[in-house]
């Protein structure tokens, strides 16, 4: 292998890596399995769960080996993505798949920051913002990977031509999303559209649902010209639809195949990007279009033509395997970073870059004891942030005093008006210890003087990153209220989701 580029500390995007190591290229070979299903049928006039076997073919690839090779990238995706369908994604490991296999109408500059055209050439707005006009280029195919030629495709319409993205494709997956149907948790991201918010919460069975859907305001003025009309004035709508929800998708498709449309040999796309191979996990495939367009320009560079990506959870794994030349990048644990940094080589490829993200914990509103806004507050300013990222993360990052963090415009990042207890007294805030003196207050008016009689369960998913942190949290709770009791548990990415999506009553 070439020698490794860097390790990496964050989430990264697949457009915008460099290539790192080589090794061979393998064929895929279709094998066909067995495989045991639970089907629902009719019996007797009622619906009833069947078990049956059905004949299926998977592609199943070799594990790759030493030599020459089209340009690979070895990536770690961090878990199993939960989805690859740009409507129903709510993960950043969801959306680095999606953003590398599909294309929006607009883009951010990696450096700039700025919005910049991607499938829209151009657009325009009325003067009050609340009209946005979209120019669509002509020239970006759907494509599908063949399983049994092992070819990329151009998808062909009914006069034999390659089928291109359009404004109709754009209109669809919009109103996919408010769908109620779709279930779409981030429909909410839509509801600056006219009529998406009451389409998304309207009664599917509903007399009026259909001039509900027709209503919604996406509309194709033509082929490749798509207006939105909004709810008000929103001068920052172009960079809404760089969002993943509002990536267009090939509508056949879908709507053949259900909720497998997003399986290798079915998906369509129009990325940089074909997904060639998921082998749920264990790893995710990606080669290089051919058919892109906006290769080879200054929007995107680049000479990966292949990105095999594993899915391990532990960073350590990872990071053992960087060492062993096995993977390109690695987020590594918190526990190796000073030997990296002490380290004369990997101290060289160490790379702990800016990122737009905020670590934070959400709560459960509904549930007791945390609908209390003075249980928050108090949970919150027993955080001591500044020794969280000295002795715990160790990764540069920025103690947060507000869920935007200073990359974003108009960000109140240190701002002392802003969540006074998570700022330092140098910064104009109130420093730690009176922070939790004030949290203590703030649980004895809520009716847990000293925490007695608070029990709360902090969860994450599968990470030794995110367990090192709610183990520090857990540790800063405890210390600051000793008569609570406060639990960690860890789930599986996809159980997490789930978990957190759920709606728990107060009750229970």
């Amino acid at each position: 292998m070439s020698k490794k580029i860097s390790i990496i500390f964050g989430v990264l995007v697949i457009s915008s890596m460099i290539l790192g190591a080589c090794a061979p290229a393998t064929t895929p070979t279709p094998e066909t399995i067995i495989e045991t299903v639970v089907v629902t049928e009719i019996v007797e006039g009622e619906v009833v769960e069947v078990v049956k076997t059905e004949i299926v073919e998977v592609i199943v690839t070799p594990e790759p080996e030493m030599g020459d090779e089209v340009p690979t990238l070895y990536y770690n995706w961090g878990t199993e993505p939960p989805t690859a369908d740009p409507g129903l994604a709510t993960d950043t490991t969801s959306s680095n798949v999606i953003g590398s296999i599909f294309t929006a109408l607009t883009d951010i500059d990696d450096e700039t920051k700025e919005v910049v055209p991607a499938l829209a050439e151009s657009w325009e707005s009325n003067e009050d913002k609340t009209v946005w006009t979209f120019h669509m280029r002509d020239d970006v195919p759907w494509v599908q990977y063949n399983n049994i030629t092992g070819e990329i495709e151009q998808i062909l319409d009914e006069d034999g031509n390659p089928r291109m993205t359009n404004a109709h494709d754009v209109v669809y997956a919009n109103k996919r999303v408010c769908d109620p149907n779709t279930a779409s948790d981030y429909s909410w991201l839509l509801y600056t559209i006219q009529g998406c918010e009451a389409l998304n919460v309207a009664d599917p069975e509903a007399d009026n649902f259909q001039e509900l859907f027709d209503a919604m305001a996406v509309e194709a003025l033509d082929d490749y010209t798509v207006q939105f009309t909004l709810e008000f004035g929103a001068g920052f709508f172009p960079a809404v639809t760089t969002m993943t929800q509002l990536m267009p998708v090939y509508q056949p498709v879908v709507e053949e195949f259900g909720d497998r449309w997003i399986e290798p040999g079915f998906i369509v796309t129009n990325g940089a990007y074909v997904m060639t191979e998921w082998v749920h996990n264990d790893h995710l495939t990606l080669e290089k279009s051919p058919f892109w367009p906006m290769w080879g320009t200054d929007y995107a560079p680049g000479n990966i033509e292949r990105v095999f990506g594993v899915t391990i959870e532990e960073n350590s794994t990872a990071l053992a395997m960087y060492e062993n030349n096995e993977l390109d990048s690695a987020s590594p644990p918190q526990d190796d970073i000073d030997r990296i940094k002490a380290d004369p080589v990997l101290s060289e490829e160490f790379n702990s870059p800016p990122i737009n993200c905020t670590y934070y914990y959400g709560f459960v509103t509904e549930k007791e004891p945390v609908n209390d806004v003075n249980v928050r507050r108090a949970l919150s300013m027993a955080i001591d942030r500044p020794t969280m990222v000295e002795a715990v993360t160790k990764g540069g990052q920025i103690p947060a005093n507000s869920f935007t963090n200073p990359l974003n415009f108009g960000h109140t990042a240190e701002d002392p008006d802003v969540a006074p207890w998570a700022l330092t007294e140098e910064q104009g805030g109130t420093g730690y210890a009176a922070a939790v003196e004030e949290g203590k207050a703030l649980l004895e008016e809520a009716g847990y003087p000293n925490g007695a009689g608070l029990d709360m369960l902090l969860m994450h998913n599968v990470s030794e990153g995110h367990a090192r942190v709610a183990q520090a949290v857990q540790a800063m709770w405890a210390e600051a209220y000793p008569e609570a009791n406060f639990s960690v548990e860890t789930q599986e990415w996809g159980v997490y989701l789930d978990t957190i999506r759920a709606t728990t009553a107060v009750e229970q």
